[in-house]
């Protein structure tokens, strides 16, 4: 088990205000922020990013979302960091998740989930290097 995980505040839960109160619950969980930075990311890259589901029907559709607006990307520490920070996010659908988790108070839809978070330490390590560089890492 990893002690890394990556997330990513989406478009709407950053539009709407909801980083800070989101990052407060992360920390309030034991998680350490490693690096975080507030990015646009182009529809080339978030088209890069999301390739695994590419052939997907959903794809474009997510690529084009992902690209809508500023987005936050953090890497977090914690032990079984994985693991603890998808119980803590909840289920992809806030009508799903667990009362006190992040997507039951912050989600709109399935689709907008207001978060994203790794869903191995491989991906975990993937989509840090994706987004931040080894001087970026504290």
């Amino acid at each position: 088990m990893g002690n890394r995980t990556f997330t990513m505040v989406k478009p709407e839960a950053v539009e709407q205000g909801n980083t800070g109160s989101i990052l407060k619950m992360i920390e309030e969980n034991g998680f350490r922020i490693v690096a975080l930075k507030k990015v646009q990311l182009s529809t080339a890259r978030a088209g890069l990013f999301y390739e695994v589901h590419k052939e997907r029907p959903f794809y474009g559709e997510l690529v084009d979302y992902m690209s809508s607006g500023p987005i936050v990307a953090v890497i977090l520490e914690k032990e079984d960091a994985v693991t603890d920070f998808r119980t803590l996010i909840g289920a992809t659908d806030p009508a799903d998740a667990e009362d006190g988790t992040i997507r039951k108070l912050f989600a709109e839809s399935k689709s907008k989930n207001a978060v994203h978070g790794s869903d191995s330490d491989e991906n975990a390590q993937l989509e840090s290097d994706f987004h931040f560089n080894i001087e970026e890492q504290f």
